[in-house]
């Protein structure tokens, strides 16, 4: 007997890690402190969500990434470990929430990011505002936010934009000739490139960041491209990963990009133009984003 669930999924084995991708406990006792924090208030993080390599690293120096609007997504990325479904309608304090956790942590930069929401109106661009708002008024952090592409939703980003996060992160993911087979149908390179100018337009002030995970089969020629096209559209920062799949079901690994290439793309892109770059095997959007910020 067939499960009518199973039919025609793939099934793509995991390549076997290379030995310098390794995550690492630095302070196990803050390590569980932050886990503490985080499971009081009753908050998703996507440190835990996606199963990023860094959540041991990260959480050890207090650092974590929230996760609003609930765990499951509207999307269904081909790399991406967050589920998806539909989603629960929104938790009214979670800001609140958000809010009370990082003033315990006593974080300097908190990173907000959040599945997407195509089934609301906004794309939850006023929960987004809300939440920012909250942890200003509790916190001196800055605060960046990590945004899903809100297509199709007008007015959505002027209204997050009220809140005036300090950073304005939205993830490019890859190089145009993958974008459909990694995002998904409802994405458009040409889309994320304007959410990030016409951030800039509405808020000059505003620090925008993109990122892309490496090794998913795209050339150096279409990745110095993009680095181009990002830096047209006026971004500050660029994060450059290596893509990690997560299940038998999700994207293969092309190949695993050594650390030597990753340092060399990262200075190519500083020669280029970005103000800071972090580029690495482990390096994810939110991976040292405080050090970013501040440089």
């Amino acid at each position: 007997i067939r499960h009518p669930e199973k039919i025609n999924k793939p099934i793509n084995p995991i390549k076997k890690k290379p030995n310098w991708i390794k995550s690492k406990l630095t302070n196990s006792q803050e390590f569980f402190l932050t886990k503490s924090i985080v499971n009081q208030h009753k908050l998703k993080t996507v440190c835990q969500e996606a199963n990023c390599p860094n959540i041991t690293e990260c959480w050890s120096k207090r650092h974590a990434t929230f996760l609003i609007m609930g765990d499951t997504c509207t999307r269904a990325c081909a790399f991406c470990d967050v589920i998806t479904g539909k989603p629960k309608p929104l938790d009214t304090l979670e800001p609140l929430n958000i809010a009370s956790a990082i003033k315990k942590l006593n974080l300097k930069h908190a990173v907000i990011t959040s599945v997407d929401r195509d089934d609301l109106a906004d794309g939850g661009a006023e929960h987004f505002r809300k939440t920012v708002e909250a942890v200003r008024q509790a916190t001196g952090a800055s605060i960046e936010v990590l945004v899903p592409d809100f297509i199709g939703k007008p007015g959505a980003l002027e209204q997050l934009l009220e809140s005036r996060p300090d950073v304005f992160n939205h993830n490019t993911e890859t190089v145009p000739r993958l974008y459909r087979q990694v995002r998904g149908r409802k994405s458009v390179y040409e889309w994320t490139l304007k959410l990030l100018k016409d951030t800039k337009k509405i808020m000059p002030g505003t620090k925008t960041k993109s990122g892309l995970m490496l090794g998913l089969g795209e050339t150096r020629e279409e990745l110095l491209q993009v680095f181009t096209d990002l830096l047209d559209n006026d971004v500050d920062f660029l994060t450059l990963g290596q893509y990690l799949q997560p299940t038998l079901d999700k994207l293969p690994v092309d190949r695993y990009v050594h650390p030597d290439e990753f340092d060399e793309l990262g200075n190519v892109a500083r020669r280029m133009g970005f103000r800071q770059v972090a580029s690495g095997p482990l390096v994810r959007s939110s991976y040292h984003a405080r050090d970013m910020i501040e440089a």
